[in-house]
């Protein structure tokens, strides 16, 4: 049942990315972004309320960083949804687990021979994936997918150091969708704001509904305690992705990209397996979803 409940939410997370692109033909990326922010910190008010958990923090330093970091992370990854093909928006922004890698590198956390080979890897993919832009007047647009990947790592590191900070996850979610609607909302001051009919309501309903359901089944498939088969089928969402993006807007991939896929693909799954944690190591495992990171024992969300 495990395996089901993260191919569920990989699915979801699909609907979701397709609800984006639908939402984008009258609403900006910025304001995609802004009612998913809004509907997400009121059901987080409503959640930690619920919980009885309090919102004073004294990390608040790293909650906000960490915050305007998820909200551009969100900003550029629903761009690139809007500008690219589904499948290479989504297999951009899964490059987060070859950045967060380095970031931990950076931080001091040894690298092995296998995480280093599915480093090379997943670059050697990102290059194949975006040479096919560079004549197709998309190079912008697919590097503003591949800082979505960068930001989405490092959005990743910092939910780690919170969790090993003993925050808790609820008020970590709340804070970042705090973050991301006071960012979202002075955006927009500047920015056209485009009316509501009933379809675009529809579709940013669905960004928010589809991903919330989205991170419950997700949760549900990491609390079955095979957090490494749960992370591989994460990658299950590039699929998904690819199958609504050709029945739906016809999009057609050569095999350089197909293959640029495979290998990020490959890349990410390979990553996870050589970084999963030994029983007395505290280092992170490397997770390819948008939503989730795992550290240690504890596991942190973000909305």
């Amino acid at each position: 049942m495990q395996a089901l409940w993260m191919v569920l939410a990989s699915f979801l997370f699909a609907c979701m990315g397709v609800c984006v692109k639908l939402a984008a033909a009258t609403h900006s990326a910025i304001e995609i972004v802004a009612y998913r922010s809004i509907l997400s910190l009121t059901l987080m008010l409503a959640l930690v309320r619920w919980r009885g958990v309090s919102l004073r923090t004294p990390h608040w330093r790293w909650q906000i960083s960490r915050g305007a970091v998820g909200f551009l992370a969100l900003f550029t990854f629903f761009w690139a949804i809007t500008h690219l093909p589904l499948a290479t928006a989504v297999t951009l922004n899964y490059t987060s687990a070859i950045f967060l890698a380095i970031f931990l590198a950076l931080a001091g956390m040894r690298l092995t021979t296998g995480i280093v080979g599915s480093l090379l890897l997943g670059l050697t993919g990102v290059g194949l994936l975006l040479k096919p832009t560079l004549q197709a007047d998309q190079l912008l647009n697919g590097l503003v997918g591949l800082v979505s990947g960068v930001l989405a790592g490092l959005a990743y590191f910092s939910v780690r150091e919170l969790g090993l900070r003993g925050e808790p996850e609820s008020r970590t979610v709340f804070y970042f969708s705090l973050v991301s609607s006071a960012g979202a909302s002075i955006w927009l001051i500047f920015s056209e704001i485009h009316p509501l009919d009933r379809h675009s309501a529809m579709y940013l309903f669905g960004v928010a509904a589809f991903a919330t359901g989205a991170q419950l089944a997700m949760t549900r498939a990491y609390a079955g305690g095979k957090a490494l088969l749960a992370a591989a089928l994460a990658y299950s969402t590039v699929v998904f992705a690819s199958l609504f993006g050709m029945l739906l807007w016809n999009e057609a991939h050569d095999t350089w990209t197909w293959l640029a896929i495979g290998l990020i693909v490959l890349s990410g799954v390979a990553a996870t397996h050589f970084s999963q944690p030994r029983p007395a190591n505290r280092d992170v495992l490397i997770a390819p979803t948008t939503e989730v990171q795992i550290s240690g024992n504890r596991r942190a969300r973000r909305v």
